[in-house]
C-alpha cells in the first residue's frame, strides 16, 4: 500500500475554521482543511506555505502541529470514487492568515466554521477524530 504524506491547514480566524470543498476526484464533494502533498526535499511548513499559495492564492502563518492522523483507505474499485488503497499521513497545522482573503482556485466551496458548525458539512473520513478534536480545544 502506498503512503502519501500530506499537510494540512487549520486556518483559525475570529474563532471559526476554515474548511473546503473538493471539487475533483474520488473525494470530490467532502470537506477537508486546505493542503496537500508534501514533495521531496520540503519541510512540512514550506509545503504547506507552497499549497495554500496554489490552493487558495495567499499566505498563512504556519504555527503548532496539531495533530498527524494515521489512516488507511481502502481500495474501491468501480463507479465515480474508485481508487486504490492507500495509506494517509497527514500533518495538521494550526495557522493564521498573513495575505490576502482565500481565493478558491480548486475547491468547489469554502465557508468559515464556527464549533457548533463542525458538524454541518461532511468532512473527509481521515478528518473526523481531527475535527472532533478540534472542537474539544475551542470547548476551552
Amino acid at each position: 500500500m502506498r503512503t502519501l504524506n500530506v499537510v494540512a491547514a487549520i486556518i483559525v480566524h475570529d474563532g471559526r475554521v476554515f474548511a473546503t470543498q473538493r471539487g475533483y476526484g474520488p473525494m470530490k464533494d467532502y470537506w477537508e482543511f486546505p493542503g496537500g502533498k508534501v514533495e521531496e526535499g520540503e519541510t512540512l511548513e514550506a509545503a504547506l506555505r507552497r499549497e495554500i499559495r496554489e490552493e487558495l492564492a495567499t499566505d498563512v502563518h504556519v504555527g503548532q502541529l496539531f495533530q498527524t492522523v494515521q489512516y488507511d483507505y481502502e481500495a474501491i474499485p468501480d463507479g465515480p470514487r474508485a481508487r486504490e488503497a492507500f495509506h494517509l499521513c497527514l500533518h495538521c497545522f494550526l495557522c493564521t492568515l498573513k495575505g490576502p482573503a482565500p481565493q478558491l482556485l480548486e475547491h468547489e466551496a469554502a465557508r468559515w466554521l464556527a464549533p457548533a458548525d463542525f458538524f454541518t458539512v461532511e468532512w473527509l473520513p481521515a478528518d473526523l477524530d481531527l475535527v472532533r478534536r478540534l472542537a474539544l480545544l475551542f470547548q476551552r
